[in-house]
């Protein structure tokens, strides 16, 4: 029986091992952004781990004018889920493999109208956190930031 529980014990510890140095080491990839103009933020719009990918907080801002989204919230909300929706098509990728939104208000009495505009979009409903802080950038209303699985 103690033989039978070393042989074990020694199986057990071999199987560790092998997979322990088995597993590939994750590649990270830090994406250049789509549009040249946004290489020179300091930081990466997507970020690669694996199948993982790591978006930047996107305000509403409508690059195409270069001003935040008009009609407030609602307005403000929808762009920026826009915006996320381009960088994720620029990899291939959708709203449905969002698995992780981080919303970050201006306002928290604004979370009803936010929440109104995102329900519309987000309809796989990924795990979400909601807070309210001041001070966003360029003044915006929201800022929204996602995880997504490939």
């Amino acid at each position: 029986m103690k033989t039978l529980r070393c042989l074990l014990l020694f199986v057990l510890c071999f199987i560790s091992f092998v997979n322990l140095y088995s597993q590939d080491s994750t590649t990270v990839i830090f994406h250049k952004p789509e549009n040249p103009a946004r290489a020179k933020a300091p930081f990466s719009e997507v970020v690669q781990a694996g199948n993982l990918f790591f978006l930047a907080g996107q305000i509403g801002m409508d690059r195409s004018i270069g001003k935040l989204a008009d009609n407030g919230i609602k307005g403000e909300t929808e762009q920026a889920i826009k915006n996320i929706q381009g960088v994720l098509e620029h990899h291939g990728l959708s709203l449905d493999n969002v698995v992780k939104c981080t919303v970050i208000l201006s306002d928290i009495n604004d979370f009803k109208a936010f929440n109104e505009v995102y329900i519309r979009y987000f309809t796989k409903k990924p795990a979400r956190t909601t807070y309210a802080a001041a001070g966003l950038a360029v003044g915006a209303k929201i800022e929204i930031d996602v995880i997504v699985v490939k």
